[in-house]
């Protein structure tokens, strides 16, 4: 269908994976990409294709990584279910427990459920920062717990592209006396031998493909104080061209990796806690309270309704497969990974040509229908 190199591993009867992961490049739509997907403990797809460089002179290989951006918050969400497995009072526990800092601006009763679940009031900074502040993680959290919500938290909920991971970041190391993404590297996919990481070392630095930025904005309608706070000044987003950007940790944006290991951690959704390899993070009870619904309805900074759980986004606008109870993550630019425990199936696509979709890209979307169209 395309001569655009195209490698991996198909299951028999997963053959129309394949011609839908062919037709994205086909049509034009595609640079480099990859999809994984792993049914009851089992990889049954693992595809790369195309380009890791602009110039194509780089083939995209099992070695290529990418930033999977906001996807990665179904990963740190994982990471954060550990640390609050340990509090007497999980997610219902105030944020200012655990950070006394956060509290400012009459937020002591905000709990990390209610943090995690996008309900705070603080999708962004609605007065001017130098955006260097984001490349200063503990800097940028304590500006962060000291801002006056947009809106009464726990009232609303509105979608945090940035901020959550500067937060939920902090909550963890308060906890754990670590890092999101030293618990990653040491605990979970260091031990399991998955490739993912948050907070990248130079010595991978050679791995990281080039990402082609989208031609147009994301659509977010009418643009309110919220949305532009997220989204849409100057300072509302660091610069992420560069190492400095890729080195440090931001839980809610700059996970690298491929699609394999993607799903490979996502599976934790939808196999009771396990991840690929067998390791299991977190207790049933805890998972329970990770996924159970906590917002449901209109978002103030997406321009749609939207359904969290404690960190992860649930099936409500249908675009991670069939199962309305599936579990997932969008990131910028089209990266996605979802899990359905209904079928024990976890799938992760990752690319580098960027569109301007919110969640739901088509390519990601055609590879889901296509695999579902197996089962």
């Amino acid at each position: 269908m395309t001569d655009t190199p195209i490698s991996g591993h198909v299951a028999p009867g997963f053959e129309p994976v394949r011609e839908a992961f062919e037709a994205n490049f086909a049509s034009g739509e595609e640079h480099g990409a990859s999809f994984a997907l792993r049914i009851g403990g089992e990889t049954l797809v693992d595809l790369r294709g195309g380009w890791a460089d602009r110039g194509k002179e780089r083939v995209w290989d099992e070695t290529t990584i990418v930033p999977i951006y906001s996807a990665s918050k179904g990963i740190s969400a994982l990471v954060l279910a550990m640390a609050v497995e340990t509090l007497p009072a999980g997610y219902e526990t105030p944020v200012a427990d655990v950070w006394p800092e956060f509290a400012a601006e009459g937020k002591g009763e905000v709990t990390i459920g209610q943090m995690v679940s996008h309900q705070a009031g603080l999708p962004g900074f609605e007065k001017e920062i130098d955006p260097a502040l984001w490349l200063d993680p503990p800097a940028c959290a304590a500006a962060i717990a000291a801002l006056p919500p947009m809106w009464p938290p726990g009232s609303a909920h509105g979608y945090h592209p940035l901020t959550w991971g500067y937060m939920l970041g902090e909550v963890v190391k308060r906890i754990t006396g670590r890092s999101v993404g030293t618990i990653l590297k040491e605990d979970i996919c260091g031990p399991a031998g998955i490739d993912f990481q948050i907070g990248l070392p130079e010595a991978d630095e050679p791995r990281v493909g080039d990402m082609l930025r989208p031609k147009a904005l994301a659509p977010l309608g009418n643009l309110t104080p919220e949305r532009k706070a997220a989204f849409v000044y100057k300072w509302s987003s660091p610069d992420r061209a560069g190492r400095a950007w890729r080195e440090i940790e931001i839980p809610s944006a700059n996970g690298h990796g491929a699609a394999l290991a993607v799903a490979s951690l996502y599976e934790a959704y939808a196999r009771g806690g396990q991840i690929a390899g067998g390791k299991t993070l977190i207790r049933r009870d805890t998972l329970d309270a990770l996924i159970r619904p906590r917002v449901d309805g209109p978002d103030l900074v997406l321009p749609m309704d939207t359904r969290f759980g404690a960190g992860i986004m649930i099936n409500s606008h249908g675009s991670f497969g069939p199962n309305p109870e599936t579990l997932g993550h969008s990131g910028w630019g089209g990266s996605m990974a979802i899990a359905d425990p209904a079928r024990e199936l976890a799938a992760a696509y990752v690319m580098n040509r960027q569109s301007s979709s919110l969640v739901g890209d088509p390519r990601a979307a055609a590879l889901v229908e296509a695999a579902y169209g197996c089962l």
